[in-house]
């Protein structure tokens, strides 16, 4: 047998969140609405994919390991310089690079406990301890986030603004004043994958002078791009160059650098989707009410829906949705084990669940 590591030998083998073509192989069937892994399902701006298109036939080239042109494009989006900037295999793949660079065996390591589990993944992988608070009111509680970070000496606390699986957020006062408060040698992660669809006010001013904090954004939801696995992260420029030290320098797809150069480049399309993203999240709100569920605020492109049970009713739900074809997921974690997350869709995809719905409602009852 190889020689695992004792750390690796520990652990289970498992993913994080079970895809939606896992369970269409299970079930023999695909889905009618895939509504429930946030995708865009919005898609890319036409001219991104023009753009990949264009790239295909020199795919037989490597990306460009410094990400050149997607950097230089977003530093002048951000107002920052180049230096700060850092494009990876989405936010996924720069919070392993982080937490390879942070957290080694019994690192102590923050999170609220219901948040993005793949952040957890890798703090496991490479032996860190994560101390856990709970939400409050179906929110992260940035205080007792930083509470416990002094209280274990945390090296690495993670924060989602906007949040998922609940879709709730801070405002930027409130963000701006947990990075105010950061404990001596904590780095704040700051998850902003779905920054785009909040509200003015959500986001602090971008300071790239502070080296404990670290800002993700992504092209995977607003702009369309799940698949192409492209993220990026803003910081000082020390800790951004320290990513050169562990980060894959051919990780980037050659097509999805393109991709997201065009992407970038289209604001106009940009404010297309997330007209889109509003209109449909109204209409979620709708369907849920109409059927005796609560809508939950939302500053991300789904909805989570309070179904007024318990996990086990939530769990039933879900599966009586993917009985007619429904993908939706849930919160992982009570209390929010009480809700569904159905993620904004087209009219068509809108159209299947509005029916649904009832349907699967009376089913469990």
């Amino acid at each position: 047998m190889p020689r695992f590591t004792p750390l690796v030998a520990s652990l289970p083998s498992t993913v994080p969140f079970v895809g939606p073509e896992t369970q269409e192989r299970a079930r023999g069937s695909v889905f009618a609405a895939r509504l429930g892994a946030n995708e865009n399902v919005f898609g890319p701006s036409p001219k991104a994919i023009q753009a990949m298109q264009a790239a295909i036939p020199d795919i037989w080239k490597y990306g460009d390991p410094e990400n050149h042109d997607l950097k230089h494009a977003l530093a002048a989006h951000h107002k920052v310089a180049v230096e700060n900037i850092v494009v990876g295999a989405g936010i996924d793949g720069l919070l392993g690079s982080l937490c390879r660079m942070l957290v080694e065996h019994d690192t102590p390591v923050v999170t609220s406990k219901g948040g993005y589990p793949t952040f957890n993944f890798h703090v496991a992988g490479y032996g860190g301890t994560l101390e856990t608070v709970p939400y409050l009111n179906d929110a992260e509680d940035p205080a007792a986030l930083l509470a416990k970070a002094r209280q274990v000496d945390a090296s690495l606390i993670y924060l989602a603004n906007p949040d998922n699986p609940m879709g709730s957020w801070h405002s930027a006062a409130i963000v701006q004043d947990m990075i105010d408060n950061l404990p001596n040698g904590a780095v704040l992660c700051l998850d902003e994958a779905y920054i785009e669809f909040a509200p003015n006010g959500t986001a602090p001013t971008i300071d790239v002078s502070n080296p404990n904090v670290i800002r993700f954004r992504t092209f995977s939801k607003a702009y369309g791009m799940a698949g192409a696995r492209v993220g990026y992260a803003i910081g000082h420029a020390d800790l951004i160059d320290s990513f050169n030290k562990v980060r894959n320098h051919f990780g980037m797809n050659r097509a999805a650098q393109a991709g997201a150069l065009a992407a970038l480049q289209d604001q106009e399309y940009l404010a297309e989707t997330l007209a889109n993203v509003t209109s449909a999240k109204a209409r979620l709100g709708d369907i849920a009410r109409w059927n005796g569920l609560e809508p939950l605020s939302s500053a991300t492109n789904f909805v989570t829906m309070d179904c007024g049970r318990d996990g086990d009713y939530a769990r039933a739900l879900v599966g009586a949705l993917m009985a007619r074809d429904i993908f939706v997921r849930m919160p992982f974690v009570a209390p929010g084990d009480r809700c569904i997350r159905v993620s904004a869709g087209r009219p068509a995809d809108l159209d299947l669940f509005e029916k649904a719905l009832p349907e699967a409602l009376k089913a469990i009852t």
